[in-house]
């Protein structure tokens, strides 16, 4: 199994754009066959070094890892995602 996690810190931190990343993340579920479960969540701590939100995301294999980074449903995400945010950073990795 594969797990993608991805942290974003908001270019305009306030309530709305919050808001908005979030539903624009959670707009990933059902919609992408090989994601097989995704977390998103965000930060309560608002430390200097804290990102905002993040996503995890868990796949079979890296060639679903590689389907979900192209598809139609995930590019939009990623394109409101980076009008939103000043950074992201991420990691992918294997787990048992």
């Amino acid at each position: 199994m594969v797990k993608h996690i991805v942290m974003f810190k908001l270019a305009e931190k306030n309530s709305e754009n919050l808001d908005q990343a979030v539903a624009t993340l959670n707009s990933l579920r059902g919609n992408i066959e090989t994601l097989k479960f995704i977390e998103i969540g965000a930060d309560f701590l608002s430390s200097e070094r804290s990102y905002d939100i993040f996503l995890t995301a868990f796949f079979d294999n890296h060639e679903g890892l590689k389907a979900y980074a192209g598809h139609k449903n995930h590019l939009p995400v990623v394109e409101k995602m980076r009008s939103l945010c000043s950074s992201s950073i991420v990691v992918d990795y294997e787990i048992e």
